[in-house]
């Protein structure tokens, strides 16, 4: 089942990875940025593996963290995963050859990368931890967060202008392209092949049936390194990228599989936010919804039954830059404002999904309307202040 309204928590990693692990949008989930790194996932924080493991499932982290450093009480171990493997910082996860992973609390050197070796790339690595993983719990629940990092820009080398560090172009090599979009092509075909010995695997095992398996990203396209993101449409003709409001920054690719219990091969157009996976897991798990929550379990619409919905979505992003972003949408209207005081953008993304046609003096109503849910769904914090905005 594809979903053809499905959204990040947020425009960039950090943040949208907490809204997936804590069921709270980014007015009230606790990382709201990239940037403090100093802001992590405390005890109080519950999230999607901690609602699993109530119900008896195991439960392993596996790849890009960014939700508690080394030392914190934000780390994957101390909220509610067994096994981690990967990156917990998530500048480090800019690395496709590093120097070392963390492996629950424990650092895991890689030798085959030292010096100016390059043999243990972390997407391949990624995928044999999550292999094992699922054949040692094959016999019983788990649930398993597999975070790869591909195909995000790369740090390293410096002297590699591609931006884009991949063990082979192939199989695009002879075409006629920039390099950097061989590269990137070939991240995405590799993903792709990851993607599918895990599917193979769950096929092997006989679990398939009993697996729900969701494939989705944490942003829309990025326009930071020297990928051009227009050169293979990667925002589908939506407007925006990473760090903006607008559609191309938030919707993103969102795909389940359940061989017997999900429809095969049909899209949805059910609007569902990364915030509304912990609600999910619970149902899944027959638990209570969580008391602290954001989300709707989407669950009946994959089994095909009755689905409630959002009233509306709400997202942000700058609280430490110099331009605060909010967005929000309520059925079809959908509010932009690009800085504190700057305006309310308005769109009909029934009828301008590519939001080229601001609409907001033919409609003052749904924009007090909107203005309202911004003032309403952000709850301020210490940690990310917002100048302008909040009272000093």
């Amino acid at each position: 089942m594809r979903f053809t309204q499905a959204y990040a928590g947020a425009t960039v990693c950090a943040p949208s990875r907490s809204a997936l692990m804590t069921g709270l949008h980014g007015g009230h989930t606790r990382v709201r940025d990239n940037i403090p790194h100093g802001v992590f996932l405390e005890p109080d924080d519950e999230t999607v593996a901690e609602q699993f493991k109530k119900a008896g499932y195991s439960t392993g982290a596996i790849g890009k963290w960014s939700l508690g450093n080394p030392g914190s009480r934000g780390v994957a171990n101390a909220q509610g995963f067994d096994y981690f493997y990967g990156h917990l910082n998530q500048d480090q996860a800019h690395f496709y050859y590093p120097d070392y992973l963390w492996e629950n609390d424990q650092v895991s050197l890689l030798t085959g990368n030292r010096g100016e070796a390059k043999q243990e790339y972390t997407a391949d690595l990624f995928t044999e931890k999550a292999a094992a993983f699922i054949r040692e719990h094959r016999r019983h629940p788990f649930f398993l967060y597999l975070a790869f990092t591909l195909p995000h820009w790369s740090d390293y080398p410096k002297d590699v202008p591609e931006s884009q560090i991949v063990p082979s172009d192939e199989p695009y090599t002879d075409e006629d392209w920039p390099q950097v979009e061989k590269n990137y092509a070939a991240m995405v075909t590799r993903l792709d092949g990851h993607v599918g010995e895990l599917m193979q695997l769950l096929d092997d095992l006989g679990l398939a049936s009993e697996t729900l398996v969701i494939f989705s990203s944490d942003n829309g396209p990025s326009a930071e390194a020297s990928h051009d993101t227009e050169f293979f449409n990667s925002g589908g003709g939506l407007r925006g990228v990473k760090r903006e409001m607008y559609e191309g920054a938030i919707r993103v690719p969102f795909v389940a599989r359940w061989p017997g219990k999900i429809e095969e091969s049909v899209t949805n157009d059910h609007v569902l936010a990364f915030w509304d996976l912990a609600a999910t897991a619970c149902e899944l798990a027959h638990l209570p919804r969580p008391k602290r929550t954001d989300g709707i379990s989407f669950l009946p619409t994959l089994l095909g039954r009755e689905q409630e919905t959002h009233e509306h979505l709400y997202w942000d992003y700058g609280h430490v830059r110099k331009v605060f972003r909010q967005a929000v949408r309520a059925g079809n209207w959908k509010g932009v404002r690009n800085g504190v005081g700057a305006p309310l953008e308005l769109y009909d993304l029934a009828r301008d999904l590519a939001e080229v046609h601001d609409v907001a003096e033919e409609h003052p109503d749904v924009v007090d309307r909107l203005e309202g849910i911004l003032r309403e769904a952000r709850i301020p914090t210490a940690e990310y202040p917002v100048a302008g905005l909040d009272s000093e």
